[in-house]
């Protein structure tokens, strides 16, 4: 089952191509808002280094947010748009589970940050369970200074990424039971998000073009 992966939540705007056996072809560019532009050229390239025809695509995934506006409505049109015109069914994924995934294996709490503008940040927690990560809360928009004053409520050890958090920084750094991740994980991923996609189309949770939000 051949997926593609349609990633536009933040500046860093990604595609991917993937499977059973994992991701065969992936492509990010960081150009802020420069989605429309770049997302059908990204995935033109990716479809050409698999050496894959858009046809063969069985499921679209899309990453639903939250996110930045703009980017978020280019990659839910472009994605709806290609399901339909392909005949195939969707899975969404919300942009803090694909920012999480990568620290699936971490034994701490797990909190991610993306950027929400004006002054605020969305964000959510999440822990390791067999198999995965759990989300532990709601995603959440606030300031940093109150999601700060949460985790130093909180006390506990904690890994935190995301752009948001490294726009904020200050607010963090000085607590020791904090660590924040390098940049290099700072935005969600194609890859992940063709991972879940995978996961969530295996127990056959799809979605009509129209039924996405």
């Amino acid at each position: 089952m051949l997926i593609l992966g349609i990633e536009t939540a933040t500046a860093v705007s990604g595609c991917a191509l993937g499977g059973p056996d994992g991701v065969i072809a992936r492509l990010s560019v960081a150009r802020g808002r420069h989605h429309a532009e770049l997302l059908i050229p990204q995935i033109r390239t990716i479809c050409d280094m698999a050496a894959i025809d858009l046809s063969d695509v069985r499921v679209v995934a899309v990453d639903v947010g939250p996110g930045l506006f703009t980017g978020l409505r280019v990659g839910l049109a472009t994605a709806k748009g290609l399901a339909h015109a392909l005949g195939v069914p969707m899975v969404g994924v919300p942009s803090l589970d694909l920012l999480a995934f990568p620290f699936r294996h971490s034994a701490r709490k797990v909190v991610v940050v993306i950027d929400a503008r004006r002054g605020e940040v969305y964000h959510a927690a999440y822990r390791a369970v067999p198999g995965g990560l759990q989300r532990v809360d709601d995603h959440s928009v606030s300031s940093p200074e109150a999601l700060a004053a949460d985790l130093m409520a909180g006390g506990e050890e904690v890994l935190l990424a995301g752009d948001g958090a490294r726009r904020y920084r200050d607010h963090f750094s000085d607590m020791a039971h904090v660590e924040l991740v390098d940049d290099g994980e700072g935005h969600p991923s194609a890859a992940s998000l063709v991972a879940l996609a995978h996961a969530a189309a295996v127990r056959e949770e799809f979605h009509r073009p129209d039924e996405v939000q």
